[in-house]
């Protein structure tokens, strides 16, 4: 009797394995674009991640579709970057099954939020509730713009994928070990092009970008706009054209969805020069490319416009 009981235990074992192996992957569903890019790095060859906010639409005013809300349903697993960036994405993310928070993950770079000044103020124009941000002491949400931040979200999401599906941990790993490679040579190559510009003062749209300037030591002159979604006033215009002349800015660079004539008027009056930055990837095409397209770009447009080409 008891050799029986040991065969048929040990019959299970040897059907176990492949079923666990044909078992389909989790089902993972992600905030935005940049972040998309990374796991979907993460799961190349094994399965495509969600993506919410997608197409040209912008992170900053998402409205979530009955759609979005039936993937979140079927998801296993989130990602997003947190309450300091997708606020509109904060109640629903509290119903996902499983969560992966950027912000919260240990290492993790964490700036805080640029206010006063030339980065404008909660208590000036308006406030950038659109984030989710409600008190004066939150971490910037822009935090994969620095490849170290990116690295830490690719190894947390594979060591997360691989404690789900432990059938294809190896994969997982492998993919993971592949991304950060490439993040460091993306990190190297960003910091040899901006290199000869970091000196030189720039004007952006929206204060995106402080995780890549400090990453590589630009020196931005300030921000159009905390809030992407409201115009500045006459005030803060008149202010900026001061602070362009000042400091000699070169540039001021817009967005792809934003203030194309507030920043042609701005550099008019300053006579600066006129780019585009896109941090939130919506020129790029989702997919495991994704992040390196974005970050690329940033530093092309800053590279080529600061340096007169």
């Amino acid at each position: 009797m008891r050799k029986s009981l040991l065969a048929a235990a040990f019959l299970g074992l040897l059907t176990a394995g492949p079923a666990m192996a044909d078992a389909p992957p989790p089902d993972v569903l992600v905030s935005i674009k940049p972040l998309h890019g990374l796991v979907a790095a993460v799961m190349k060859g094994v399965a495509e991640p969600g993506l919410i906010v997608s197409g040209d639409a912008s992170p900053h005013d998402y409205a979530m579709k009955p759609s979005d809300a039936r993937a979140l349903e079927r998801a296993r697993l989130l990602v997003w970057v947190g309450k300091d960036f997708e606020g509109w994405l904060k109640k629903p993310a509290a119903k996902a099954r499983h969560r992966l928070t950027m912000q919260e993950i240990p290492g993790m770079t964490r700036l805080a939020t640029r206010e006063g000044g030339v980065w404008d103020s909660h208590g000036n124009d308006h406030g950038h509730k659109d984030h989710g941000k409600d008190d004066h002491d939150e971490t910037d949400g822009h935090l994969w713009l620095d490849p170290d931040n990116a690295a830490r979200l690719v190894d947390a999401v594979a060591g997360r994928l691989a404690e789900m599906d432990p059938a294809r941990a190896d994969r997982y790993k492998a993919n993971a070990a592949e991304t950060r490679k490439r993040l460091a040579d993306l990190d190297s190559t960003l910091a040899a092009r901006l290199k000869p510009v970091a000196g030189k003062p720039y004007v952006v749209f929206h204060d995106a970008h402080q995780y890549f300037e400090a990453r590589y030591g630009l020196t931005p002159a300030g921000a159009v706009t905390i809030d992407p979604e409201r115009p500045p006033s006459a005030k803060r215009m008149a202010a900026l054209r001061d602070r362009l002349k000042a400091t000699k800015a070169a540039c001021v660079f817009r967005e792809p969805r934003f203030a194309g004539p507030t920043v042609q008027a701005l550099a008019d009056a300053a006579g600066a020069r006129i780019a585009l930055l896109d941090p939130e990837g919506a020129l790029a095409e989702a997919g495991p490319d994704a992040y390196f397209t974005i970050m690329t770009a940033i530093a092309d447009s800053l590279a080529d416009c600061l340096s007169g080409r």
